[in-house]
Formats: C-alpha cells, structure tokens, sequence
C-alpha cells in the first residue's frame, strides 16, 4: 500500500488506487478463469471449447487499497462470420476505455502469429500500461516456462514496446494469484471505488443466467457447437402465490442453434441431454441468486442466425 506525508509532518494518508484492466488474448488463453481466481467467484463462464466469453464481463476485486475492476473480454480472433466481427470490434473499444492491458498467453502453448497479431495491436496503444500475464503455468515444467518468459519479452521488444511487467500465474492451482492482483492494482490511477463495498459484478442476473445455461450446454459437445449456441431469457419472474420463506424464481430460455443436426445434439435421445444441462444451470443459478429455481428450456433453430445482422441483435449481439 502507498502512503502520501502531510506537509505538516509524518502524517500517513494511505492511498486509494481504482479503475479498470481488461484481459484480451487468444481464445481459450485462460481469462475468464483468471478473472473468477482474481474476483474469488464465478462471474465469467469458463469452458476448454475457445470463444466461449461474448460478453464483457465485468469481475469486481476488492481491496483495503484499491478496487480493481476486470473486463473480461472475447478472444481476439480471425473472424469468420459477422458475429466474429462484432466481436472483435468490442475487444477493440474495450481497450481503448481501460487504465491497465493485461495479455494472456498460455504457457503451455508456443508464442504464435495469433498472439504476434494481438501484440501487434497493442503496441499501437501508446500511454496505457501493458501487463503479459503467462497462463497455465501448472501445466508446464520450470524449464518450458522459461522460455515462454523469455519469448514473451523478445515479442515485445521486436515490435518496440515494454511490458510494464511479466506474471506467470495458474489460476487453476492459485499460485501467483494475490501477485497479479498486487501488480495491477499498483498501475491504477488513485481514485475512490467505483463500485459498493460487496459488489462482485456489475453484469445484469438476467445475462448471468444465461451464460450459465450457454456453459452446461457446452459441456462434452462437439466442436462445432459453441459458436452456433446462443441462450436467450424469455422470462425470469418470482412465482405468485409462494409464502415469502418458500420463494421460487421461474426463468423461461429458449437456446438457439443453426441446423436442426445441433438442434438433436442439444436435445439428445428421448431428451436426456437438455434435462442434464437444465439439472447443472439449475444448480449453478440458484447458487448465483441465492434462491430456488425452475429452469424451463426449449431448443430452437436459428438458421445462421451468426451471419444474420436482423438475428444477431435479436439475440442481443
């Protein structure tokens, strides 16, 4: 913690330190599980399929001296599709809004050209400080991360710039952790919190839901189904008529895919599938809200809905 002496004499008047660091990266470099690490709980969905995160979640950290507040972006990629686009645009806006840049690369997977196309990127962005954050270091031996340490900082320096510094971190094991927050939280501006005492996340329950849903739907399925998965709330409204100690929340989802093979992966046979993801999200919402659920979910086919601008906003991208 910094301290600020009075002209008066040897008077401490600790310093408070806000704002915000984004963590951009490839997909499936870690973020969102670095993000729930920092805050202390689940505010991004996690998944080993890439490009799973499409909104910015925002993860609260808070400190004695500071309050850290984390963009949990897209992974910035090749687009294929409209949505991949708008996608990458949001990445973009992000980083231009940001106090701190924190880059995440896997220790575990070699530096290439889709991480030199991210730093590329970054080295445009002038005054705001750049933190390389090597992911996944419980996956790899001290001799291979070495060398990823050492990659990470000729990357830079062959496309002049700094990193204000370099972490290595697992935030599965939790080594490095209480680090990566001390780091960042000495490169933000002072300033009061930004957020109530308590708060973890600034993202709408609604949205939560869903990306809870989207994350059980994605478990154990095929490759090509995370990217033509989108989950929609209908309705999320508190039963009448309960007794005020016997609360029930009925949320309503609808989960869209692109062609009606998705639609019978989704289902699976006889509906045990869809009644496996409805258990897990189940679970996982009322452990987020606090209170029992009924989770009802219909699968429906949006054909190419990824491509479709009409679509894509009534999907909310």
């Amino acid at each position: 913690m910094s301290d600020r002496t009075t002209s008066a004499g040897a008077v401490d008047v600790p310093v408070h330190r806000s704002g915000f660091a984004c963590f951009v990266g490839r997909p499936n470099a870690g973020k969102s599980t670095l993000t729930n690490a920092l805050v202390g709980t689940k505010v991004a969905i996690t998944s080993g399929r890439p490009q799973t995160t499409r909104h910015t979640v925002r993860g609260i950290v808070h400190r004695p001296d500071a309050q850290l507040v984390l963009v949990d972006t897209p992974g910035l990629h090749k687009p294929r599709t409209l949505l991949g686009q708008r996608l990458n645009d949001l990445v973009r806006s992000t980083w231009a809004e940001v106090d701190i840049i924190g880059f995440c690369l896997p220790a575990d997977q070699k530096v290439g050209p889709g991480d030199r196309f991210i730093a590329s990127e970054l080295a445009e962005i002038r005054k705001t400080p750049k933190v390389a954050i090597v992911t996944k270091t419980d996956l790899v031996d001290k001799k291979t991360l070495a060398e990823q340490l050492i990659a990470v900082q000729k990357m830079a320096q062959d496309l002049g710039f700094e990193w204000a510094e370099i972490i290595p971190v697992s935030a599965v094991s939790g080594a490095q952790v209480g680090l990566v927050a001390d780091l960042l939280a000495d490169l933000l501006p002072e300033g009061p919190p930004l957020y109530p005492d308590g708060e973890l996340t600034d993202e709408p329950e609604q949205i939560m839901a869903a990306e809870l849903i989207r994350e059980a739907a994605l478990e154990g399925v095929r490759d090509e189904l995370p990217h033509s998965l989108a989950v929609v709330i209908e309705e999320m409204i508190p039963r009448e008529d309960r007794p005020a100690e016997k609360p029930l929340l009925d949320i309503h989802a609808y989960l869209y895919v692109e062609r009606p093979s998705q639609k019978a992966i989704v289902i699976g046979a006889k509906g045990s599938r869809l009644k496996d993801v409805g258990t897990r999200a189940r679970k996982q919402i009322e452990a987020l809200l606090g209170t029992p659920v009924y989770l009802d979910l219909h699968v429906k086919v949006a054909k190419d809905w990824q491509r479709d601008p009409k679509q894509l906003r009534r999907l909310g991208f």
